[in-house]
């Protein structure tokens, strides 16, 4: 395995991200489109051991009857802090936690490395329709190579998407 060059710090395992931390409230307006956006997310590099910023946003329709509480998105965030993650694998936990805390299917989570503020989201992961709409936008804008990353380990969900993607995306492309 590489290992970083220079000093290395220590940091805290997954283990130690707390989504007891955020808190709902019941909201009646499942059609509202939420967006929540952020530049205070920070976790640690697990390869380097140095911080890792990044802007966060939070897009979803409340179908779940829920909002999420802004003060305790705050401190649910502030669990990362010390926690060395992948900026990919901490957009995944966000999207996992909020999905299941809001009871909804329809929202997207987007992260952005803050030194790469004028390239495509590091990560983008949401409810399917949405993902393939951004796929399509993308070639609306001229981008003729679309590169997927997975970031799953389960084999039959990416053999899965990729079917998906073939039969709804590929034609229209």
């Amino acid at each position: 395995m590489i290992k970083a060059e220079g000093e290395t710090f220590n940091f805290d395992d997954v283990s130690k991200i707390n989504s007891n931390f955020l808190e709902t409230f019941e909201f009646d307006s499942v059609d509202q489109y939420i967006k929540t956006e952020t530049n205070e997310f920070s976790a640690v590099c697990p390869f380097s051991g140095l911080p890792d910023l990044a802007k966060v946003k939070i897009e979803y329709f409340p179908k779940g009857g829920k909002c999420v509480e802004l003060k305790s998105l705050k401190y649910y965030f502030s669990s990362f802090r010390n926690v060395g993650i992948y900026q990919e694998a901490a957009t995944k936990r966000i999207y996992d936690d909020l999905k299941y805390k809001l009871k909804t299917n329809r929202i997207r989570v987007t992260s952005k490395n803050s030194e790469d503020s004028d390239k495509p989201p590091t990560a983008l992961i949401g409810e399917e329709n949405e993902v393939f709409d951004k796929i399509l936008s993308y070639k609306r804008l001229g981008i003729s190579e679309i590169v997927l990353d997975f970031i799953t380990p389960d084999k039959d969900e990416i053999l899965e998407t990729m079917s998906t993607l073939s039969k709804k995306v590929m034609p229209e492309l």
